[in-house]
C-alpha cells in the first residue's frame, strides 16, 4: 500500500511531466491495477516492454521529486498547518501567546516556500 501511495503522489505531482503514451500505461498499472500482460496486449507491445516503461517512469518521477521537492514540502507545510490548527483549538494560550505561536509556525512556512 505505501508504494502505491508513493506512486500517486509522484504521479500527482509529476504526472504532466511524462508523454502521454507513459501517462496511459503508467495510469493502467497503478491506477487501472491491469497486469503487465493486458496492458501489453492493449497497447501491442511486449510486456517487457511494459515493464521497462513503468519502471522509467517511475524513475524519472522520483527524479523530478530529487530535484524540485514538492512532495517533501508539501507534505512539512501540511504538517505545519496541522499546527496551527492545533494551536487555535487551545484554550489555555492567552491571545498573545496564541498569535506569537502561529507567527512562528507561519514564519516557518514562508521560509520553506
Amino acid at each position: 500500500m505505501e508504494k502505491f501511495v508513493e506512486q500517486a503522489l509522484l504521479y500527482d505531482f509529476y504526472g504532466e511531466l511524462l508523454t502521454e503514451h507513459q501517462k496511459k500505461i503508467y495510469e493502467d498499472a497503478v491506477f487501472g491495477d491491469l497486469s503487465l500482460g493486458e496492458i501489453a496486449q492493449e497497447y501491442q507491445i511486449s510486456r517487457q516492454g511494459v515493464h521497462d516503461l513503468i519502471k522509467r517512469c517511475d524513475r524519472t518521477l522520483q527524479g523530478y521529486e530529487d530535484k524540485l521537492h514538492l512532495i517533501s514540502r508539501f507534505s512539512s507545510v501540511k504538517k505545519k498547518i496541522g499546527e496551527i490548527s492545533a494551536l487555535a483549538e487551545k484554550e489555555e494560550l492567552s491571545r498573545k501567546e496564541l498569535t506569537e505561536q502561529i507567527k512562528s509556525v507561519a514564519g516557518q512556512i514562508l521560509e520553506e516556500l
